[in-house]
């Protein structure tokens, strides 16, 4: 299956049996991002959580339910 990452428009080919393949298959609204893109948002995303600035709503935390 040829698939294209949203950010970069790269294009990469994925098994058709993998995991991955069949979500994007069945679920036309989930999208590809290719390793690179994936990897660079992370580690973006970890560094501004690091800076103390910037509050992740995915966990909740005794510091976040005070405000």
């Amino acid at each position: 299956m040829r698939v294209k990452c949203v950010i970069c428009d790269s294009i990469n080919e994925l098994d058709d049996d993998a995991p991955l393949a069949k979500k994007l298959r069945n679920r036309p609204i989930h999208t590809y991002m290719c390793e690179t893109c994936y990897d660079r948002i992370a580690a973006n995303t970890e560094a501004r959580l690091a800076t103390g600035n910037f509050r992740f709503f995915r966990t909740s935390s005794p510091i976040d339910e005070e405000f």
